[in-house]
């Protein structure tokens, strides 16, 4: 795999993952019910989520798969307590 494919491939896919997070962030401000904010957030999340690991892997440092993680975690934590808010109306039972 040459370098030069390498670099090109993950300049598009920081500039598609931004685009993606843009689009989440759209969502988030403008959706009509709290499901699709929910759901915008998840999006989210998993946009940011990539492009640290891409940002890693460009970059060569292990700082950015240690924050994806933790952002991996704590996006799937939220999303599960907003989810059984909606459905409940209350997070611990």
């Amino acid at each position: 795999m040459s370098v030069t494919l390498l670099y090109w491939s993950l300049t598009i896919s920081h500039w598609l993952l931004l685009a993606a997070m843009f689009c989440c962030l759209i969502r988030l401000v403008r959706g009509p019910r709290a499901q699709d904010r929910v759901l915008a957030f998840d999006a989210l999340y998993v946009s940011a989520m990539l492009f640290l690991l891409s940002l890693g892997i460009a970059t060569r440092s292990p700082f950015y798969f240690d924050a994806a993680l933790v952002i991996a975690l704590l996006g799937f934590v939220s999303t599960a307590a907003l989810s059984k808010f909606l459905m409940r109306g209350e997070v611990i039972e």
